[in-house]
């Protein structure tokens, strides 16, 4: 497989599918519509993503620092001053992450002096470079900053620093996630239309997406973080409605599996609301919603693959990821796509 450099135009990008018998056929992504079913239900992210990397001045030692934002507790516009961030020494992106200095030592208390903002260490988080952040000023004037200071969080494999609208997918709305919800690349506006003329059924929910890698293996071991997210009425009745008539749930994104399986999980049946998904899915986690699920390419080991393993066995996967990487597709936020269905139940 090849890590992507930049935004995949459509017209070249593949999907893998993975069938619930565990076959295995290659596509251009934009039939994406055609493998589905009358009466599947695709559900997908429209959080928005907000440029969460803020470079700085650590003011006790006057040394340069990197923060990306990571997680915060609540969708909640007016919510922004508490932050956790995974925090770097000097350099950028053209670094790779696990070639990154660290940042001077963080104590409770010591400010850090980014751009026209002013945040506080609260705490270290178990790791040296994972901590809590307090920002100063009300919420408009943080909103301001991270808007006016911040840029998209982007890793060594993309060459080009990242505009704002690279990292927006089409459902676009809220700003709550820290990196983009990538596996909606794989939507467009006209998706949608032809989604509803094959008799499709689409919906969307909001959840605040966190960073997928922060070059250290103890804190990738972490990940996801917490995360927290909100299900509309229309949609949690969209999925109760589908999984009533024997229909097909299929995720866009590993977001939209943390939050619909979390949001089931006091009752088995989606609920609305805001909530917070916690711990990790993976082979022991019984899904209780989703049949399927949209995603990007990723790299086993990864938290993104390791939810996979909760859809097939290791069999398949390794299956799978053969075929990507005989067939070089694109990894990574901006690379190609694959649908992976749950196998039919004995």
């Amino acid at each position: 497989m090849i890590a992507a450099e930049a935004p995949v135009a459509h017209a070249t990008a593949r999907l893998l599918v993975v069938r619930q018998t565990g076959e295995v056929e290659h596509h251009d992504r934009d039939e994406l519509v055609e493998l589905l079913s009358p009466g599947d239900l695709l559900v997908a992210n429209d959080a928005a993503t907000i440029p969460a990397s803020l470079r700085g001045t650590h003011e006790r030692t006057g040394s340069e620092v990197e923060i990306r934002l990571a997680g915060r507790p609540t969708l909640r516009a007016d919510d922004v001053h508490r932050f956790v961030a995974i925090v770097f020494g000097a350099g950028d992106w053209r670094t790779p992450t696990e070639d990154r200095p660290p940042p001077p030592t963080l104590l409770p208390g010591d400010r850090l002096l980014l751009g026209p903002l002013r945040a506080t260490v609260i705490g270290w988080l178990d790791h040296p470079r994972f901590v809590g952040l307090d920002f100063e000023g009300d919420a408009a004037l943080v909103w301001a900053g991270i808007a006016a200071h911040g840029r998209p969080i982007q890793y060594a494999h993309v060459p080009q620093p990242l505009a704002l609208w690279d990292v927006w997918t089409a459902l676009a709305a809220r700003p709550v996630a820290f990196e983009p919800p990538s596996a909606g690349f794989a939507l467009r506006w006209a998706t949608l239309s032809r989604l509803r003329a094959r008799g499709i059924g689409f919906a969307s929910l909001t959840h605040a997406a966190g960073i997928s890698s922060t070059g250290d293996p103890a804190l990738d071991a972490r990940l996801p973080l917490d995360e927290p997210y909100c299900i509309p009425v229309r949609t949690a009745r969209a999925v109760r409605r589908a999984r009533r008539h024997g229909r097909r749930v299929i995720a866009v994104g590993t977001t939209v599996v943390r939050a619909l399986e979390h949001a089931a999980l006091a009752t088995g049946e989606v609920r609305a609301g805001a909530g917070t998904a916690t711990g990790r899915i993976g082979t022991a986690t019984a899904l209780h919603v989703v049949d399927g699920i949209v995603t990007g390419v990723h790299e086993a080991g990864t938290s993104h693959w390791e939810l996979l393993r909760a859809f097939a066995d290791d069999a398949t996967l390794a299956r799978m990821a053969s075929e990507l990487d005989a067939a070089g597709y694109r990894r990574h936020e901006f690379g190609d796509s694959v649908l992976l269905l749950r196998p039919l139940s004995p």
